[in-house]
Formats: structure tokens, C-alpha cells, sequence
């Protein structure tokens, strides 16, 4: 039974839910997390569906999926009423693959508002990587061994394959593949192979996959595999006696190599039957499992740790942090953009420091820009990429700039974000935003707004390092009468910056109206 509202909302704790809506199974998680952001299970629901299926073989979501996904939602509304969890802010739904690639994806959410009033947010790849990241972080970290050694996070679902490479709590590689079950499952469905011949076509399309991975993550040192998702929970309670899905046990490879040959030879309804599970489940486990093995093998691993966590154990976190970037998650984000700089050999001094004076100045001029806190790391993300694009071109390189960035992985943020980080390193220089720019015209007027301001903002903190000499490491802003002043310490002659700043101080004055000027304060040191 429920509890009341009254038993739990009482101002030191609060009830949250996750509802996830997968390719195979709709999951919904009930918790409460206290003052200190502890998260506490109180419930776990699972239903089947078929929602992988139809948009991995027919790019659409049926009408009789969208409704039984509609009846199982309803189901989950109820149960949330009971608990006395209504608020939009207490509950997050969320959708993967099977739900983000079908081409009438707005359709379905609509239709799921219209029934349950429940909004559905589609993750894209980065997303999950980073809910993924939060779920297991605090099992990595209570574990000695995997807390400093390197670790391979892999979770094989119905239509990706996602990958995290940890170390030290830091993300040193992650990807999202286009390997799951139910895309190997279409593929069984195109050749039409009898059963002799289905593992060899299955493990020639699992191996293109693994070849990619090796060249991903080298092995220059030894690593730990870690496996996570329903199917490898599903092996690991059937083959590891005492099974405690709060801790990570160890299972043999050849162990699961062999029991994964077994659920090959069986059909469904066999599979049902024995194990007990859902049709759908039965469908997929198999060549789940065997993606597991063949990835352990590439990685010569001859055991794999098993985890119970889920993509839910990460959203309740984000949702414990109330959605905010922990600093220790933004050192990962930084880092994973660092890197993307090495790449293209950017002079990493110049651009730390920009990105220095751009938090600098963006709280410097909080009263004067209103935005978001959040907002402070794309303008820091921005200001550490600004020049990348010279890696292509000097002429243009703030276009060039703006592709790469679009065109890379950046760990932990959603593609939007991607997209306002590109933007505003694409008007670092020459022209303002003009409403049929690529990317641009895309925004609503809130992110139009954001990306000007940010961009008049980096425009400020490049023209204070015009001379690459870091000299001038912070300063204070102040509006004297109708314009704003940046005192700079510790520095007598600030003649090049005001040069440097005639010449990018126009979008600043077009955004928010007012004319800036930099002067020299020796005592600010």
C-alpha cells in the first residue's frame, strides 16, 4: 500500500519518481531522497511492450503500441497519486531509442499528454551517457579496486550499445553504438537463417562492433568490465548463487558464454516457459547476452562485474542534485572538452584562461545578463573551444569551429547544449546572430537571447587576452552612469586591451545596450 502524502512530505524528505521507457519494457521507480540528498527505493515496477520492434523494423511506433503504452502509464499515474506524487517537478520520464528514432515520435508524445498528462523526454546518446555515469559513479567509488582502476562500463540494449570508460571517477571515454538485440534480431529476420547458422551471423555483426570498441579503448593498461542492463541481470541471477543485486558480483565469461549457447538453442515460448520471463524479454536475451560475451573476449576479460544499476539510479540521482551540474560532473564535461581541444592542437594556455576571465566576467555581470547559472558552463565550454576551427582554416575558423563542435562528442551534454556551445563560439568573432544562420534559426527566443549574451560576453574575454600573456587574471565591472567599466589589477598599461576591445565590443553594446570600457587599477592586485 501507498503511503500518504502526510508520512513523507515533511519537509526533510522528498518523493520523486522515474518512469523509463524502454524498447522492450516500460520501468518506473519510486524513491525518497532526504535533506542530504540520499536516495532511498521504495518501489520498482516493470510492463512489456514492443516499442523497439516497431521503430527498428518499421521506423514507426504502431497505434496499438502507442495505446498499451498509454495503459501502462495510466496504470503508473494512479500509483503515483496514492504516493501523493503530482508535481512536474517530482517526476521525469524518459524515452531511449525506441521512442527517439521513430519518425512519429510527436505523435506518441502527444498522445501520452493528452491520456496522462505525463511529458515525455526523449534522452539523446550524450544523455545517457550521462545518467549512466551518475547511476554507477557511487558503486565505482564504494568499491576499492574499481575506484582507481580503469573501468569499462558497457550496457547492451534493445537498439545501443552504450560504453563508459572510468577512471578515477574520471570519464576518459564514452560512445554510444549502434549495436542492440532488436537490431540484431531484424537482421536474423533479413537473412532468413536457419537456427544452425544464427549465432555465426549474429557474432559477425557483434564483431564489426567489437573491432571499433578495441580501437576506441586501447589497452595499454588493464581495465575491469562491467556490465549493466536488464538482460545481464536476468544471466547473473540465474548463474550466480545469492545473487545481491545491491553489489556487484563477478560471473565467469565462459560461464555466461555457455549459457548464452543455451538460450540460443530455445525458442520463446521454451524460454517463458523455463525462466519465467516475458515474451519480449524472451525475444532479445539471447543475442544480448552473446554482444556481452564477445565484447569480454575483445577486452580478454575472463570474468565481468554485474551490476543492478539502471538508467533509473542515474535519473534519481540527477534528480537528488535537482537537475544542477555537480562540481564534480562538471570537471568531467570540462575534461571531456579539453580533450576535444588537444585534438585539434589549440593553444590549451590561452583558451584556459579565456574560459578563466568568461566565469569572471559572467559573474561580474549577473544583474546586468539575468541568465541562468547553468548557463556559465556553455559560456566556459564556449570559451575553451573558441579556436579550434583554426586546426581547419584562419579564414572563417569561427565557422569551422562551430562544424567540429557540432560534430563531436562532448561527454555529459544533451545535443542542445551542444548546439549553444557551437553557437557561441560561432560568434566570438565578426558577424552578430542573424535569424537565417544554420542552427541558430532553430532556437526559441530564450536560447536566442542566451547565445547573444554569451557571445558578447566571450567577445569580452578574449579582447582582455589579446596578448596571450594571461596578464590581466581577473577583473571587476561597475556601471558608472550608462556604461560599464572592467577594472583590471595588477596591471599599469591596459592600451592593447582597449584596443582589442574597440574591435569586439559591438555585440556586447547591440545585446544589452550599453558601451564598455577597461582602465587600469594597480591597487587590485
Amino acid at each position: 500500500m501507498a503511503p500518504s502524502p502526510s508520512t513523507t512530505d515533511n519537509g526533510e524528505k522528498r518523493l520523486v519518481a522515474v518512469i523509463d521507457i524502454g524498447a522492450t519494457s516500460i520501468r518506473m521507480s519510486i524513491a525518497e531522497i532526504n535533506r542530504s540528498g540520499v536516495v532511498h527505493a521504495l518501489e520498482n515496477l516493470s510492463q512489456a511492450i514492443t516499442l523497439g520492434k516497431d521503430t527498428f523494423t518499421q521506423r514507426r511506433i504502431r497505434k496499438t503500441s502507442i495505446e498499451q503504452c498509454v495503459h501502462i502509464l495510466k496504470s503508473y499515474k494512479r500509483l503515483l497519486v496514492e504516493y501523493g506524487i503530482t508535481a512536474p517537478d517530482q517526476i521525469r520520464v524518459i524515452a531511449t531509442s525506441a521512442v527517439r528514432e521513430a519518425m512519429n515520435r510527436l505523435a506518441f508524445m502527444d498522445r501520452v499528454y493528452i491520456a496522462t498528462g505525463l511529458e515525455v523526454e526523449p534522452l539523446d546518446e550524450a544523455e545517457v551517457n550521462r545518467i549512466t555515469y551518475m547511476g554507477i559513479q557511487p558503486l565505482l567509488q564504494a568499491d576499492p579496486k574499481l575506484a582507481s582502476s580503469k573501468s569499462v562500463v558497457v550496457e547492451v540494449g534493445g537498439g545501443n550499445t552504450e560504453l563508459l570508460v572510468v577512471q578515477s571517477g574520471n570519464v576518459l571515454f564514452s560512445h554510444t553504438y549502434r549495436l542492440g538485440s532488436l537490431r540484431l534480431l531484424e537482421t536474423l529476420e533479413k537473412f532468413d537463417a536457419p537456427v544452425a547458422k544464427q549465432r555465426a551471423i549474429l557474432e559477425s555483426q557483434i564483431l564489426r562492433v567489437v573491432a571499433q570498441i578495441r580501437e576506441h579503448v586501447p589497452s595499454d593498461t588493464p581495465l575491469e568490465m562491467i556490465a549493466i542492463g536488464g538482460d545481464v541481470r536476468f544471466a547473473a541471477k540465474e548463474l550466480i548463487d545469492g545473487w545481491e543485486p545491491d553489489s556487484l558480483e563477478y560471473l565467469p565469461v565462459e560461464r555466461l558464454n555457455a549459457f548464452t549457447r543455451e538460450m540460443l538453442r530455445m525458442n520463446e515460448d521454451e524460454a517463458v516457459h523455463r525462466y519465467g520471463i516475458s515474451f519480449q524479454d524472451a525475444e532479445t536475451v539471447a543475442p544480448a547476452l552473446l554482444c556481452y560475451v564477445l565484447i569480454a573476449r575483445g577486452f580478454e576479460q575472463t570474468k565481468i562485474a554485474v551490476s543492478d544499476t539502471n538508467l533509473r539510479d542515474g535519473m534519481l540521482q540527477d534528480l537528488a542534485t535537482r537537475d544542477f551540474w555537480t562540481a564534480n560532473f562538471r570537471s568531467q564535461i570540462i575534461r571531456s572538452a579539453i580533450g576535444l581541444g588537444r585534438r585539434f592542437d589549440f593553444d590549451e594556455k590561452h583558451a584556459r584562461h579565456v574560459a578563466t576571465l568568461s566565469r569572471n566576467l559572467f559573474a561580474e555581470l549577473q544583474r546586468e545578463h539575468q541568465l541562468d547559472p547553468r548557463l556559465e558552463l556553455i559560456l566556459y565550454l564556449a570559451a575553451l573551444l573558441h579556436e579550434i576551427g583554426l586546426y581547419i582554416d584562419v579564414r572563417g575558423h569561427h565557422k569551422h569551429a562551430m562544424y567540429l563542435i557540432r560534430h563531436s562528442e562532448l561527454f555529459g551534454i544533451s545535443r542542445r547544449d551542444v548546439l549553444l556551445v557551437a553557437l557561441v563560439v560561432r560568434y566570438h568573432r565578426r558577424s552578430s546572430p542573424m535569424p537565417q544562420h544554420e542552427g541558430y534559426s532553430t532556437l526559441d527566443r530564450n536560447d536566442r537571447v542566451a547565445v547573444s549574451k554569451l557571445a558578447a560576453i566571450l567577445r569580452l574575454a578574449i579582447a582582455l587576452d589579446d596578448s596571450r600573456s594571461q596578464r590581466i587574471s581577473s577583473v571587476q565591472c561597475r556601471v558608472d552612469g550608462k556604461r560599464i567599466v572592467m577594472i583590471a589589477g595588477g596591471v599599469e598599461d591596459v592600451s592593447l586591451e582597449q584596443l582589442a576591445l574597440r574591435q569586439n565590443v559591438s555585440l556586447f553594446e547591440e545585446t544589452f545596450g550599453l558601451p564598455v570600457q577597461i582602465r587600469a587599477d594597480r591597487k587590485i592586485v
